[in-house]
């Protein structure tokens, strides 16, 4: 018969470390219904004395043992946990968005862009367009039948140099009433360039117009628009005494927005038709100048909106519908850059060309400075 007081040769095993999350969740070493050391005191479940390894995974409260106390430093290392997690999952999802809904350049566009450096850390020169063609459905479709629903013969409504990345955020907005020389065309408004030599005519009139080169267009898509400032819960505007009728307004199945001057955080739909009011009934000297200045207002009233709690409980709907938004040369890790960038950069002041209203042709216009142009171009490229 076996010696019953013979040590029986027991394996012992050591406990890995403890990750990050495990020890954020306060969970300890010490490990086995027993205690630190088994039974016995040796580790495992034989005995045997002396103190050894603990064992591989986590203690069991014993019965009748008081429950850990919920203590402040555990409720903060738990909040950190969901604010890290809540975070991650959006980054995850604007990736994801970034490479499936993000819609491409049209043909033609990148042979007139000239490749940038990381925009995180070398600042880069991008150019945002907004197109006035409507969607056929959403908010912005509820124009009438005589509403331009192809990009192809769009105008250009929204021209705004970006200059961003390395600490910098600056921004030139060039009003769609000047009169250029747009190449096949003639003396005509900048925005017609793009119907009448699409993406590529757009760039290259652009550039020659402020002798910068471009890296990197978005053109933003009006129909996803009022939708992800909605996400974010809005966005905050100064401005003075608005009466804006759109395409005859609301009673023709257009737009109406009324505000009094001053402060006024609006939706999504009410910031889209400020940014499209050119005509002020109850300010007759309010003019395409007036509406480019406001849609830089409305571009840094969304970035500081985004950290607002709104924004924060809705941060993976706002970073699924982000991409959504705009069309790009642009990746995802890109476009992460450019949040980032523009983040680091503060809000960037507003900058309009100096111009003289005009006529030409029947038609209103803005006849440029252009001694200002350049030197508007050379401070958005330089700071100086």
């Amino acid at each position: 018969m076996p010696d019953d007081t013979e040590q029986r040769p027991y394996k012992v095993y050591r406990s890995a470390p403890r990750g990050l999350l495990a020890r954020l969740r306060g969970e300890e070493d010490v490990v086995g219904p027993y205690g630190p050391d088994g039974p016995s005191g040796d580790g495992g479940p034989g005995g045997g004395g002396g103190r050894g390894p603990r064992w591989p995974w986590r203690r069991h409260r014993l019965p009748g043992e008081p429950r850990p106390k919920v203590t402040p430093l555990r409720v903060r290392k738990w909040i950190v946990v969901a604010i890290v997690s809540w975070v991650l999952l959006s980054l995850v999802l604007f990736m994801i968005s970034a490479e499936t809904k993000a819609g491409n350049l049209p043909s033609g566009a990148e042979s007139q862009l000239s490749g940038g450096g990381p925009i995180l850390t070398s600042a880069n020169t991008v150019l945002i367009l907004g197109l006035d063609n409507r969607p056929t459905t959403g908010v912005d479709s509820k124009e009438g039948g005589g509403a331009n629903t192809s990009e192809r013969d769009a105008n250009t409504d929204t021209i705004m140099l970006w200059r961003i990345g390395g600490g910098v955020s600056r921004r030139l907005s060039i009003p769609r009433d000047t009169l250029v020389d747009i190449p096949g065309l003639g003396d005509a408004k900048i925005n017609a360039a793009w119907s009448y030599g699409g993406p590529a005519l757009a760039l290259k009139v652009i550039k020659q117009f402020t002798g910068l080169q471009v890296n990197h267009l978005i053109v933003v898509d009006l129909a996803n628009f009022p939708k992800f400032i909605d996400d974010i819960g809005g966005v905050t505007v100064h401005t003075g005494r608005i009466c804006s009728n759109i395409s005859g307004g609301a009673a023709e199945g257009g737009f109406t927005l009324n505000l009094r001057p001053g402060s006024h955080h609006l939706s999504g739909e009410q910031a889209m038709v400020l940014a499209r009011t050119r005509e002020n009934s109850c300010d007759p000297a309010y003019n395409d100048l007036n509406r480019e200045a406001t849609q830089q207002q409305i571009l840094n009233g969304i970035k500081s909106q985004l950290f607002s709690v709104h924004a924060f409980l809705h941060l993976p709907w706002a970073a699924w519908d982000a991409p959504g938004v705009i069309q790009t040369d642009m990746g995802g890790l890109s476009l992460l850059q450019l949040f980032l960038a523009s983040e680091i950069g503060g809000s960037a002041p507003v900058s309009l060309l100096n111009e003289t209203g005009s006529t030409y042709n029947g038609a209103d216009v803005l006849i440029p400075n252009m001694a200002n142009v350049h030197a508007q171009a050379q401070k958005l490229l330089t700071g100086n």
